[in-house]
């Protein structure tokens, strides 16, 4: 990359600053630690990054050009130019007529993609009336029962004019079929539908824990999905695998990457066990990331996962189509970084990492609210998330320009060392079996855990300063105005999902039901029949037990080591 007799000038001349102003200069003043090292990572930050550092690469190999393999500038020619991420706002609230004056008040205040968030018994596949879901009916996000929570929540919406992420895993199929029944009763064509759905299940055995099915049932439905969207939802992201939980557990940056990609690899060799072309489904997989506070280190980190996936698509599967190599991904600012203590800092916070997710490239951008350590978020603080991305977007200049960090002497070397360092985590898990082997054993979740701990105990011994925490305190309480779910709003949620029961063809539920019953004991495709089941309004807890009927349930095994 730089002419040879260049280097030894460079080399020449570091070597005489660092015998005379380096050493001069700490002779007299120090610096203020001995070591600096990344967040996460532990990587060693060099006082001084030159030329010599990028010495071994090559720019049109290891960098090269926006679009353009191996990606590293990002998958798009001319970057936010063109077009600004999807500023998409995570909301669910409670009920869905309160999540529908959500979704409204976000569109008018210039947001440009919806974020639906589910309450835990919707995740769990678990209807609101439930013994099981007492107490928890619209605590995490929207309570959702039948096509008619769904029909409010998108009530006024048309769904052509907008892109949906939805949050939702084990019950995946069954949110995805209402929503393309809303779309057909908007009369939207299925292949102008647009969104996402997470339905990354792996992850959550190692990170989350929302999972109702076995692996191998779950990899099943995945692959349908995959099926059925080809065929039908070309626009739409059948998964979005998941590094933000596995972040948000604990994980280091390189563990994020590794252990993201090592998920995808695990789906796409299901896919194609299913007998299904990697090129005819690889476009639709999408990703979504964390953003933390070490600026550098989170953009490094979305360059190094766009080259590394490039290559593993085309050296492992094959891939042909440009787009079944580019990393698409969705970032979310780190809700495990947020505070309760003095939490106006969480909007300086979400603001760095913000702008560490733009630099490094996303293709859309949630920004957390600073009241979301304590609650679900305030109108008021769901407000300056969005404006924080909106001032980004239109007044910092950062998006004026494709990947404007790179060829930045440390961008570059931090770039290749978390690359390597994910390299060496999807080795040794590949020496383990695979990525299912390596969650069934506990060997995924032993290397987040340990990570976590020693982080949390350099915080509590003062070694790792979080402002406000353990550092920089006040002994003021904040005083705030938290979103709140009654028993009341339970109840009610309750008495409409009774209502449904009641008005309902009982004998188009229980045919429906039955023919998801056969498939699932056949090789048959599932969506077609729960999309049926849905607009008959069965219930997700109803098609979620004729699944558990089939499939079983999973139960976490004890650790081997």
């Amino acid at each position: 990359m730089f002419d040879p007799e260049d280097l030894d000038a460079i080399r020449e001349a570091h070597a005489r600053w660092q015998n005379q102003r380096v050493d001069e200069t700490l002779d007299v003043y120090g610096e203020r630690q001995a070591t600096f090292e990344t967040d996460t990572e532990g990587l060693t930050v060099d006082r001084l990054y030159t030329p010599l550092d990028m010495a071994d690469g090559s720019y049109l190999e290891d960098i090269g050009f926006p679009g353009e393999p191996p990606y590293t500038r990002g998958v798009y020619t001319t970057g936010y130019r063109g077009r600004l991420w999807t500023m998409r706002q995570y909301a669910g609230m409670g009920t869905a007529t309160e999540t529908n004056d959500r979704f409204r008040y976000l569109l008018d205040e210039g947001q440009t993609g919806l974020s639906l968030a589910f309450d835990l018994p919707t995740q769990m596949g678990y209807d609101s009336d439930s013994k099981l879901a007492t107490g928890e009916v619209g605590k995490s996000g929207v309570a959702i029962d039948t096509l008619a929570d769904f029909e409010r929540v998108f009530e006024g919406i048309p769904l052509d004019e907008v892109s949906t992420s939805m949050t939702i895993n084990a019950p995946a199929s069954i949110l995805l079929a209402m929503y393309i029944a809303v779309g057909d009763a908007q009369d939207v064509p299925r292949e102008e539908l647009r969104g996402t759905i997470q339905n990354d299940l792996l992850k959550e055995y190692i990170a989350r824990n929302t999972y109702i099915f076995p692996p191998g049932p779950s990899m099943r439905i995945i692959t349908d999905i995959f099926e059925f969207c080809g065929d039908q939802l070309p626009r739409f992201n059948t998964i979005s695998i998941s590094g933000y939980h596995i972040r948000e557990a604990g994980s280091t940056a390189a563990q994020e990457v590794a252990f993201t990609l090592a998920n995808a690899i695990e789906y796409i060799e299901q896919a194609k066990q299913a007998g299904l072309e990697v090129d005819a489904f690889a476009p639709q997989l999408s990703f979504f990331f964390a953003a933390h506070n070490n600026i550098f280190e989170e953009v490094a980190k979305f360059r190094a996962a766009r080259r590394l996936y490039q290559a593993i698509m085309t050296d492992r599967f094959g891939a042909e189509r440009p787009a079944s190599m580019q990393l698409k991904f969705h970032t979310q600012t780190g809700g495990s970084t947020l505070t309760a203590q003095q939490i106006d800092n969480n909007v300086v916070r979400v603001a760095y990492q913000a702008l560490a997710a733009v630099l490094g490239g996303t293709q859309s951008l949630h920004t957390n609210s600073k009241d979301e350590a304590l609650a679900l978020p305030s109108e008021e603080a769901v407000r300056t998330a969005l404006r924080t991305q909106q001032i980004l977007a239109y007044e910092s200049g950062v998006a004026d320009t494709v990947d404007p960090l790179a060829g930045s002497y440390y961008i570059e070397s931090l770039t290749d060392e978390i690359e390597d360092a994910a390299r060496e985590w999807l080795a040794e898990i590949d020496r383990r079996g695979g990525m299912l082997s390596a969650i069934e054993s506990g060997w995924v979740q032993r290397s987040i855990r340990s990570v976590a701990y020693e982080r949390q105990e350099a915080i509590e011994a003062g070694e790792r300063t979080i402002v406000g925490v353990n550092r920089f305190t006040s002994e003021e309480e904040s005083h705030v105005e938290l979103e709140q779910i009654t028993p009341e709003e339970e109840a009610r949620q309750c008495e409409r999902l009774e209502a449904v029961r009641h008005d309902r063809d009982a004998d188009a539920v229980a045919d429906a039901l039955a023919a998801i019953e056969r498939a699932s004991r056949a090789d048959e495709n599932l969506l077609p029949h729960i999309i049926t089941a849905v607009k008959a309004y069965a219930t997700v807890g109803e098609i979620s037990d004729v699944l558990r009927s089939t499939f079983g349930e999973y139960r976490a095994i004890e650790e081997t080591h």
